[in-house]
């Protein structure tokens, strides 16, 4: 385990990660989950083998720090992962990112160009206040003070015992002004940053049963490659993770 400071307050931010070969790959999680757990059963596969692999707790979550005075936005997510990967002597990174942690890895894109060579993207949040039927909708739905008395509890019933395995780990305030955050995303706002880094190698994994991606083909035209992931949600690597494994592995 490794570990940065970010925010400073003194807090850390940190991850786990295997030896290999560079560039390193970097597995962020989305939210309420963590990246070891969604992400080491496919980095393990001997396809991606090899490579140095961070696999990074953003703030609020995991094994990272929570502290209460951090305002969880995607952009201070992003400088917590930037002081991160700083730490660890990382540049021109592959980040290999879902949901959440897909919007943070493209405002990390637009604010340390230096750190990131490629995304391979997951069902990220690329738009402003997503559907009523989004995680963080309901999340955020509550006030802060709400949902951390009563109302992380309740969430926690409803979502199912895989996402609530993590969601568990995340503290209550950070999970909430994350959902906040993410609901009220970027400036500029995420598919804005994403369709302009035109330096930058961009895969967009969309899950089958989630149904199509809005504005699919101003992405393609921007140079992002869309793959729709057969038998597969918003959980990809779970649900289809030798497609997982292949887009990932997919050279350039």
């Amino acid at each position: 385990m490794r570990q940065a400071e970010f925010g400073g307050g003194g807090s850390r931010i940190r991850w786990t990660e295997t030896p290999g070969a560079e560039p390193a790959r970097v597995y962020v999680h989305g939210l309420g989950a963590t990246s070891a757990a969604y992400h080491a059963h496919v980095a393990a596969r001997p396809e991606l083998s090899g490579r140095r692999s961070l696999f990074v707790d953003l703030p609020g979550h995991g094994i990272s720090d929570r502290p209460e005075d951090f305002g969880y936005t995607l952009e201070e997510h992003a400088d917590a992962l930037a002081a991160a990967l700083d730490t660890a002597g990382v540049s021109g990174a592959e980040l290999i990112a879902h949901s959440m942690g897909g919007s943070v890895a493209i405002v990390l894109g637009h604010r340390r160009p230096d750190l990131v060579s490629r995304l391979v993207l997951t069902e990220a949040n690329l738009d402003a206040f997503p559907p009523q039927t989004a995680g963080s909708s309901g999340i955020a739905s509550y006030t802060e003070d709400d949902f951390v008395h009563g109302g992380h509890a309740r969430v926690l019933d409803r979502v199912g015992p895989l996402w609530a395995a993590t969601m568990r780990l995340a503290d209550p305030r950070a999970l909430h002004r994350s959902a906040v955050g993410l609901r009220r995303g970027s400036v500029p706002l995420m598919r804005e940053i994403l369709t302009g880094l035109d330096t930058v190698e961009r895969v967009y994994l969309q899950g089958e049963l989630s149904g199509e991606l809005a504005g699919a083909d101003t992405l393609e035209a921007a140079g992002v490659r869309v793959v729709t992931v057969p038998a597969a949600g918003h959980n990809v690597m779970f649900d289809n993770p030798d497609a997982f494994v292949t887009a990932v592995a997919a050279a350039p």
